[in-house]
């Protein structure tokens, strides 16, 4: 069973899930999860966890995010993107101002409630909101907390004279959870005009950006040529966030078991560590104050010596 992280770049159409199941099919095995569903209209980076890796899909789902795409102004959809049917409309608004524009985005800066949109997997009562939506029913949905380190425009603005809308291009870098839709459609009230979310990508997710992605065909090149390999990340690519702990000989045979570790042989001290051990990152330890040791908090690779 292969162990790592395989930045992967979906492409719009594609569903995550469709991603997972080629992705079982490239490396031949089942233990393959991804960390953050993209919608089948989004493209970009979707970090794929594979064996041990999987253990840390919710550190990945965790980490920050960063979104390029494009609001329209004129109209609003079902579905709160391109894909559904037009709900409302007003081709006579007046286009925003550049300093409209700049207020509107920097007014989401922060903790912003959403209410995630009819089409999304968000459950309720049992079912997902998309299948209320397909059969036409309504239900009241959750309110969620979604945190937005910056939202702002890139590049200018344009005015389609003969579709009367205006096109805004943004990048926003949110926290898990986030619903750009909602942000477009959210951006377009602030002004009582209807608006969608025209265009969207992922540059960065899990700590990898665009230019570290890979596709599924050069996936498929690699497993023809067998240099599967190469394209793996391991797993502590993705947990740079915490400080690397090398142990010896005598740690790892306490740590391949599950024990702790005293305080004052892990330096620093911070609160999670990530133990590693002949080069290869072991396991995740946390401080726990009441018993003054490290404990383990997720074990990934205990293979070896």
């Amino acid at each position: 069973m292969r162990t790592g992280i395989i930045p992967l770049y979906k492409p719009m159409g594609m569903t995550s899930f469709a991603c997972v199941s080629k992705m079982r099919y490239v490396f031949g095995q089942k233990r393959v999860g991804h960390s953050g569903t993209l919608d089948p209209n989004v493209d970009g980076v979707l970090p794929i966890c594979l064996g041990h890796a999987t253990k840390v899909v919710d550190l990945l789902m965790d980490s920050g995010k960063i979104y390029r795409g494009s609001i329209t102004l004129g109209f609003s959809t079902t579905t709160e993107d391109l894909d559904g049917e037009i709900v409302e409309d007003d081709f006579d608004f007046e286009p925003l101002t550049q300093a409209q524009i700049d207020a509107g985005l920097s007014s989401f800066v922060g903790e912003i409630t959403q209410i995630p949109p009819m089409f999304s997997a968000v459950k309720v009562n049992g079912r997902r909101l998309y299948d209320y939506a397909r059969h036409g029913e309504t239900v009241e949905r959750p309110k969620r907390i979604a945190k937005i380190s910056y939202f702002k425009q890139l590049g200018k603005d344009i005015i389609d004279e003969e579709n009367k809308t205006q096109t805004i291009f943004f990048e926003v870098g949110c926290g898990k959870g986030t619903y750009v839709r909602t942000l477009a459609v959210d951006f377009g009230k602030k002004f009582n005009i209807p608006a969608v979310m025209s265009q969207l990508t992922r540059i960065k997710s899990g700590g990898f950006d665009l230019s570290e992605t890979v596709t599924i065909d050069e996936l498929m090149e690699a497993k023809e040529s067998d240099r599967l390999a190469q394209k793996i990340f391991p797993i502590g690519k993705a947990l740079t966030d915490y400080s690397r702990i090398i142990i010896n000989d005598s740690q790892w045979k306490r740590v391949k078991n599950g024990n702790f570790l005293e305080i004052d042989e892990v330096e620093p001290n911070d609160e999670t560590v990530l133990i590693s051990y002949h080069n290869v990152d072991r396991a995740l330890y946390y401080l726990n104050h009441e018993k003054k040791r490290y404990l383990p908090l997720k074990m990934f690779d205990l293979e070896g010596d």
